[in-house]
């Protein structure tokens, strides 16, 4: 089986890495990637906005969009996704790709779940940050922009690299609206082999284990470093206070 894993990965690999580009749109791994990081790329100023409005004042800004943020984290994606299919021609009168229906739901979908770890990430500094920025002079956006939301991104970094793992994963279902990723890639693979689907939807498997196994790693160090970080902060005030009273206790 092994044997035929490598055979299949050498007479396939390009379709596999760039689908039919460049006789055809470009597919494969490289679409994968492309979907995913664009998806990420909108989905965090999306979600960004989302956490605001979730924590404004204002019930008109606010039950709207944690309306929609439940909804949207309520529903499997799958549904959006053929949602989306049908409803966005049907709305714009023009044949989108399917690559951009793909995207707007991955955008939207991701950007209700990072909105969630977004208005954690504020939430856990608490009502101090705020208050001594207000006293400071800011505003609540200028608080929000310099003070607040530097703080609260720096700290959710693993759980947005945590995000895109599984936006990768879910670009599998793009699948059932013909976008030309790697699943779809690996389908062509299939149809043209017919004997060897086991072998070929195995390799598809180690790929997708393959990148996410490091993004997941990328995401575990990134988490360990800020937490040594968080304590060296803390210590070297404490090392301070220590260094001066010795200093104090030494005098004659």
């Amino acid at each position: 089986m092994i044997g035929d894993m490598i055979t299949i990965v050498h007479g396939y690999w390009l379709l596999l890495l760039i689908g039919q580009y460049p006789n055809g749109p470009l597919g494969g791994l490289a679409n994968t990637i492309i979907l995913s990081a664009l998806a990420i790329a909108f989905a965090f100023p999306v979600s960004i906005l989302m956490a605001l409005a979730r924590l404004s004042k204002w019930r008109a800004l606010r039950w709207p969009v944690t309306g929609l943020v439940y909804v949207t984290r309520g529903v499997p994606l799958l549904m959006l996704i053929l949602w989306a299919y049908f409803l966005i021609p049907l709305w714009t009168g023009a044949d989108v790709p399917s690559f951009m229906i793909m995207l707007v739901t991955l955008v939207f979908y991701q950007g209700a779940f990072l909105s969630e770890v977004v208005r954690a990430g504020i939430v856990a500094l608490g009502a101090g940050q705020m208050d001594a920025a207000r006293a400071l002079g800011h505003s609540y956006l200028g608080a929000m922009r310099f003070i607040i939301l530097p703080q609260a991104l720096y700290n959710m970094i693993p759980s947005m690299i945590s995000t895109f793992v599984a936006t990768i994963k879910d670009t599998t279902l793009g699948y059932v609206i013909n976008v030309p990723d790697l699943t779809f890639a690996a389908s062509q693979v299939n149809n043209q082999l017919l004997t060897q689907p086991f072998q070929v939807f195995l390799i598809l498997a180690i790929v997708y284990y393959a990148i996410c196994w490091s993004l997941t790693y990328l995401a575990n160090t990134i988490e360990r470093r800020i937490a040594k970080r968080r304590a060296g902060v803390v210590s070297r005030p404490q090392h301070a206070v220590m260094t001066q009273a010795k200093i104090i206790t030494e005098q004659p």
